[in-house]
């Protein structure tokens, strides 16, 4: 198997780094026992600095492993058979020839589909919003490791990132994580109409037929080979060129197709980051809301809760340890307390606020 050798180097992250959203009111991030939020300013993680890019492909490369699509990660050197992330950057070189002396501009795409020539992977990269375009140094970068982080949660498949399992319970985690991962997780496959899958789609007319008889069609449907070639978008059933590359998604079947931009989570219609996703109900999925699809999230730790006892309110759910004021840390259970914003706060610190 490939084996890759990472830069140890990493964006700062963690304890010390300074709070975005707060603009210098909070001097540096301060682990919360079990909240996914900084103790001193009350915002994520992801306020005070993303995770490393080698954090991000190390936690994509254990998703996709022990799963059909762990033909994408690589061992890891010096890993101890940790398997980490290909993740596909594109490069794109253009001569600009606007001075007396001919230079080179370089554009590198941190993500970008796999397999692809680079005319139809920049084809595919121009249906794509400019803003979401993943280019090194651009919002559009940064806004897809932010889906990463939300979309793809380390703490809802690698139960030692998990603060809210009682005893027990992580073999319960240990068999969700391995049923979605046989069941619902997929990789999109970016395809020109009629090429999913590595193949050509049928013709139309059996070859086999007298070609002076026009070919009876499935169920006695009318319809001409010319309509058979006539592809529409799934999502928004607009039509799409046969020179237009699509989205193709392996467990929805390769009848379905997707315009780049209309693959998306079918409950935050979020674009799903580098394609992936997890398909239930005829829809595709981002991993957020499919686990919450399936088992509570705590709005407390934001784990998913595999116990039946749990506190509930206003259609929001905690683990009955973590059902506290978000101030002072006051079990609520049995309490008076108020909710804002999906925060439980205790009277007292709620009259302080």
């Amino acid at each position: 198997p490939a084996l890759l050798q990472m830069s140890g180097s990493q964006l700062p992250v963690g304890r010390g780094v300074p709070c975005l959203r707060c603009r210098g009111l909070c001097t540096g991030f301060e682990p919360h026992s079990w909240r996914k939020i900084c103790k001193s300013c009350k915002c994520s993680q992801e306020e005070h600095g993303l995770s490393s890019e080698l954090d991000d492909d190390r936690k994509i490369g254990r998703l996709l492993a022990d799963s059909k699509y762990s033909t994408l990660t690589a061992r890891l050197k010096g890993g101890d058979g940790v398997r980490i992330y290909k993740r596909n950057r594109m490069i794109v070189t253009n001569p600009n020839i606007s001075g007396k002396d001919p230079t080179f501009d370089t554009i590198t795409y941190e993500w970008a589909p796999p397999g692809l020539t680079q005319k139809l992977a920049m084809q595919y990269m121009e249906l794509v919003p400019k803003e979401l375009q993943p280019v090194a140094g651009t919002d559009g970068a940064l806004q897809r490791r932010r889906r990463l982080a939300l979309q793809l949660p380390l703490h809802d498949q690698d139960p030692a990132h998990c603060r809210g399992l009682a005893e027990g319970e992580q073999r319960l985690m240990d068999d969700f994580v391995k049923s979605y991962k046989a069941e619902a997780l997929g990789v999109g496959e970016v395809a020109l109409p009629g090429q999913g899958g590595g193949k050509e789609e049928e013709k139309a007319q059996d070859k086999s037929i007298d070609p002076g008889r026009a070919p009876e069609p499935p169920n006695g449907a009318l319809e001409s080979a010319a309509a058979a070639r006539h592809y529409r978008c799934d999502s928004c059933q607009q039509p799409v060129p046969a020179d237009c590359p699509v989205v193709y998604a392996d467990r929805a079947g390769y009848s379905r197709l997707w315009h780049p931009g209309c693959f998306v989570c079918c409950r935050c219609a979020e674009p799903l980051v580098d394609l992936i996703y997890f398909w239930k109900s005829g829809a595709a999925w981002c991993g957020r809301h499919y686990c919450e699809s399936l088992r509570p999230r705590c709005a407390g730790c934001d784990e998913i809760i595999f116990s039946e006892d749990y506190q509930q309110v206003e259609g929001l759910a905690w683990h009955n340890k973590h059902f506290a004021c978000l101030e002072c840390e006051t079990l609520l259970t049995g309490k008076p307390f108020t909710l804002a914003k999906g925060s439980l706060l205790c009277t007292t610190c709620s009259q302080s606020r």
